[in-house]
């Protein structure tokens, strides 16, 4: 097995990703919102690059059963009947609903993706499902949607936690490269929490705007047992 982390989208060459699984890994918040959403029943989530593009397909799709959601700059945009604060993701909010969904990175991250042979959603909340669900693919690519082009610590921690699963149910050793060694190596030296969360720059932000008590959420490792994938531009339960 090969296994590679790419820390931020612009070092991305996205026709290199051919053939390959990519996990893209925003845990503040996008892809904790995403788990959250489908572990309580969403039908399914159509990822868009502009909150243009999610107003336009979620009329294609029919209003009477999708719902927009998404943010920029942290908050909910304006008109948008969500935004990306994992808690909002109820059973009550989406259950049986369609979502369209535009964020400031997590969404440019599933998009950068789009031409691997398998794209897997993964935050803490889901992170040992998501290992378990990638451990026998030959090439595996960790994508952290960083923080507006930036290095983002809880993007690598989360890699990191995703590599050392990988190396631990491996039978041979992995061959990693320069990044996954060092997601790993910083795997092994922090342990998560909502206080290390707290003081990445993606958590002041965070912070900043009164929704503090989404670390909440995206601090709980393995609070969902689900994978979800990317199938025809949709992110859906692996196997629904």
């Amino acid at each position: 097995m090969k296994i590679g982390v790419h820390f931020t989208l612009p070092e991305v060459d996205p026709s290199a990703l051919a053939g390959t699984t990519v996990v893209v890994v925003d845990p503040i918040r996008a892809t904790t919102s995403i788990v959250e959403a489908l572990a309580h029943g969403a039908g399914g989530i159509y990822p868009t690059g502009s909150t243009e593009d999610a107003v336009r397909l979620a009329a294609s799709l029919g209003r009477e059963d999708t719902l927009l959601c998404g943010e920029r700059k942290g908050i909910k945009v304006e008109g948008f009947d969500l935004g990306n604060s994992p808690g909002e993701f109820t059973e009550e909010a989406v259950g049986g609903m369609k979502l369209v969904m535009s964020t400031t990175n997590g969404t440019r991250a599933l998009a950068t993706a789009a031409e691997a042979d398998r794209v897997v959603v993964c935050a803490f909340a889901n992170l040992s499902a998501v290992a378990a669900a990638v451990s026998a693919d030959d090439e595996v690519i960790i994508l952290c949607a960083g923080r507006e082009d930036r290095f983002a610590i809880d993007d690598a921690l989360c890699a990191g936690y995703v590599v050392q699963k990988l190396v631990e149910a491996a039978d041979e050793e992995p061959d990693l490269d320069d990044s996954a060694q060092a997601a790993k190596a910083l795997a092994e030296g922090l342990t998560l929490s909502r206080e290390l969360l707290e003081h990445s720059a993606a958590g002041r932000a965070t912070a900043e705007i009164g929704l503090a008590d989404d670390l909440d959420i995206c601090s709980d490792i393995d609070r969902h047992d689900i994978v979800p994938v990317v199938h025809d531009q949709a992110i859906t339960l692996a196997g629904a």
